[in-house]
C-alpha cells in the first residue's frame, strides 16, 4: 500500500511540478468550480498509476492543477464511491496520495439529501461534523504508522477555524449558508422515508454517499478539512418525492455558484 501511494504521488508531482498545499474534491454535479481555476495542467485518472477511475455520471475523472484565489491548488474533478464496488482503501487512495504530494488542507464538496425541516432544496450547508453509517471504516486492517496513528482523534473532523471563516465570508457578501451534520451511507439507493426519519433522529441534517471516508483518512494523516454540502432533494416527511441522479446533478449545478464563491474566497484566505 505504501509503495503504491508513494509511486503515484511521485508520478503526479513529476508530471505536474505542483507545489500545492490545498486539495479540493468536487462532488456530483459540482465540477464547475474548475472554471474558476486558472488551469496550468491536467491529468486524466486513467493515466495515473494505481489510480481508480470514476464510473459515475457527473464525475469527469481528472486531476486539475492551477491557481484559485491566488493559491496553487490540486482539484479532483470526480471522486470515488464505495457503491461503485471499490473498497474503502481504493475510495480514499487519492487522499493518501494528496498528502504525500504535500497537500495540507483538504476541501470536500458533495450533493446531499436534506433532513432538517429548516433546510430547502438548493441550500448550501457547511459541514460541522459527520456520522459514519457506511457499516465500515477506511482505517480497518493493518495500520501504517507512517500514515497516521492506530486510533486517530476525531474530536474536530472539520476545522472550526475554516467553518468560522466561511461564515465570515458569507456574512460579508450577504450569502445565506446553513450549518449542520452530514451522515454518510453506502448507497447507491436513495433513502427510504423510514431511513430519512432515522437519520434525522440520530441528529443529522443532510445525508449523502461520500465525504466521510475521505475525511476520516485525511484526519488520520493530519490534514485540515473543510466540507460543504448542497441540498439537492428533501427527505423531510411530507416533502419526499421521487428523485433521480439527473435531477440531483441539475439542482447541484444551480446552487454551485454560491459554493464556488465561498470556496474561492476561503482558499484566498489560507
Amino acid at each position: 500500500m505504501l509503495s503504491k501511494i508513494n509511486e503515484t504521488a511521485d508520478f503526479i508531482v513529476k508530471k505536474s511540478n505542483t507545489k500545492a498545499k490545498i486539495g479540493i474534491i468536487l462532488g456530483t454535479g459540482l465540477g464547475g468550480l474548475v472554471e474558476e481555476i486558472d488551469i496550468k495542467f491536467t491529468l486524466d485518472y486513467n493515466v495515473i498509476p494505481n489510480f481508480p477511475v470514476s464510473t459515475v455520471e457527473g464525475h469527469h475523472g481528472r486531476l486539475i492543477f492551477g491557481i484559485l484565489g491566488g493559491k496553487e491548488v490540486v482539484a479532483m474533478q470526480g471522486r470515488f464511491h464505495y457503491y461503485e464496488g471499490y473498497n474503502m482503501q481504493e475510495v480514499t487512495f487519492p487522499v493518501r496520495v494528496m498528502k504525500m504530494m504535500g497537500i495540507e488542507t483538504l476541501l470536500v464538496s458533495n450533493a446531499s439529501g436534506g433532513l432538517n425541516p429548516d433546510f430547502a432544496v438548493g441550500d448550501v450547508m457547511i459541514i460541522d461534523d459527520h456520522i459514519n453509517m457506511f457499516g465500515t471504516n477506511p482505517l480497518m486492517g493493518k495500520n501504517f504508522n507512517e500514515l497516521g496513528p492506530r486510533f486517530p482523534d476525531m474530536s474536530e473532523p472539520y476545522s472550526k477555524e475554516l467553518v468560522k471563516k466561511a461564515f465570515e465570508i458569507a456574512n460579508k457578501n450577504n450569502i445565506t449558508l446553513k450549518r449542520g451534520i452530514y451522515v454518510g451511507t453506502s448507497g447507491p439507493t436513495f433513502e427510504t422515508p423510514a431511513e430519512y426519519k432515522m437519520f434525522r433522529i440520530l441528529g443529522a441534517d443532510v445525508v449523502g454517499m461520500s465525504t466521510v471516508p475521505e475525511v476520516i483518512v485525511a484526519r488520520h494523516m493530519g490534514m485540515t478539512c473543510f466540507g460543504v454540502s448542497i441540498v439537492t432533494d428533501s427527505g423531510v416527511p411530507g416533502e419526499i418525492v421521487e428523485i433521480s441522479h439527473e435531477e440531483v446533478q441539475e439542482i447541484a449545478a444551480k446552487a454551485e455558484p454560491t459554493m464556488t464563491f465561498v470556496i474561492k474566497e476561503l482558499v484566498a484566505s489560507l
